[in-house]
């Protein structure tokens, strides 16, 4: 009888000790997923999922290699692809954790590309080969793959070059590929200076006394970035600076304040004044854009009389050079390309310059 007790008493314990049953959990329903690219925005792709007894959603871009996913409460995330494709977005209406239903959905992404991948504008304004009541004397297409050395010199050093700048110039940041030169200005350590960036010049092997330039270029942005494309007197050595004269073709003073802007380029004319001081006088022009984001085409038409600038074809400068006084600019002038970090007109760069930035030149083409 002991025996039937205990084995009674075994038996319902055993069944006291059985594990409740685990409630039934009911599913999300009416999945619905909208895509939709956002405009002016390359490769972005906005999601909206609505469903019925969701507590959260998982959506997963299935971007190749780079696979992103984000839980989200409201059914809303973004997401930018960088090439086009046709990707597979995955989207879970969530009960629990593992408790879900799912949709898949496939988006088709085209994008006109803006920049190669070493970030060179792929779109711009171009001039033709040929001016009409000109003829071609000398130009650099920058084919090949090194600077041609019968027309370009490489100037090295630093020590502020006369405006405080805080480069050194090296010939090492020039490069020339697939038809283009670009210089590249670097957060790198040269000497005493905390950045590197490249200075060439044409003086010695290329002068020239009048006629049309044009210089097709995409320029660097930035506080503190400082690309030229400009003109000196062939007679410095000599004679010094202003008395030489300096014609500066471009020049773009970056950043987004103290009159600072990645959208204006300068156009202006250096000689001595009267009183042996230095003078000078220029405008400039402002465009919607950064001149980073695009190729453009700057150009002086210099004669007897005046000198021209010119933005992609359009006039928005011009000097007199008739008087006695400004005759620095009837003489022979060569060809400078520079991007000067710092210095006493742009400034310092500061935490909100990106490095290395570089000026792209697809071409200088000089008529008379």
């Amino acid at each position: 009888m002991k025996h039937l007790t205990l084995a009674l008493f075994l038996f319902s314990t055993i069944l006291g000790c059985k594990e409740d049953p685990k409630p039934e959990v009911t599913l999300p329903s009416n999945l619905v997923v909208k895509l939709a690219l956002q405009d002016g925005v390359p490769g972005r792709v906005n999601v909206i999922a609505t469903a019925v007894n969701e507590n959260f959603y998982t959506i997963i871009f299935n971007d190749g290699l780079n696979t992103e996913t984000k839980e989200v409460n409201d059914g809303k995330a973004s997401h930018t692809y960088g090439e086009s494709g046709t990707y597979v977005i995955t989207v879970r209406a969530h009960a629990l954790a593992a408790n879900f239903i799912e949709s898949n959905d496939t988006i088709v992404i085209n994008i006109d590309p803006t920049t190669t991948s070493d970030g060179r504008p792929l779109k711009g304004y171009a001039t033709p080969l040929s001016q009409p009541g000109y003829s071609l004397v000398w130009n650099d297409e920058f084919e090949g793959s090194s600077l041609n050395e019968n027309d370009w010199n490489f100037e090295i050093g630093a020590g502020g070059w006369g405006n405080s700048e805080l480069q050194y110039y090296r010939k090492e940041n020039t490069t020339v590929k697939d038809g283009f030169l670009s210089i590249e200005a670097k957060k790198q350590s040269s000497g005493s200076s905390i950045y590197t960036s490249s200075r060439l010049t044409t003086k010695g092997k290329r002068n020239f006394k009048y006629g049309r330039v044009d210089i097709r270029a995409a320029l660097p942005e930035g506080q503190g970035m400082w690309p030229a494309l400009w003109m000196l007197g062939e007679n410095i050595s000599s004679i010094g600076w202003p008395a030489c004269g300096e014609i500066d073709i471009m020049e773009m003073i970056g950043g987004t304040s103290n009159g600072r802007s990645d959208r204006t380029t300068h156009g202006t004319i250096h000689w001595e004044g009267n009183n042996k001081d230095h003078a000078s006088y220029g405008t400039s022009k402002t465009i919607a854009k950064k001149l980073s984001e695009e190729f453009h085409v700057y150009s002086i038409v210099w004669d007897a009389n005046s000198i021209k600038w010119y933005f992609d074809d359009v006039q928005f400068n011009t000097a007199d050079i008739k008087p006695s006084s400004l005759s620095e600019f009837h003489e022979n002038f060569f060809f400078i390309m520079n991007v000067a970090v710092g210095g006493d007109w742009p400034g310092s760069p500061d935490e909100t310059t990106v490095f290395p930035q570089k000026m792209w030149v697809d071409y200088i083409r000089m008529y008379q």
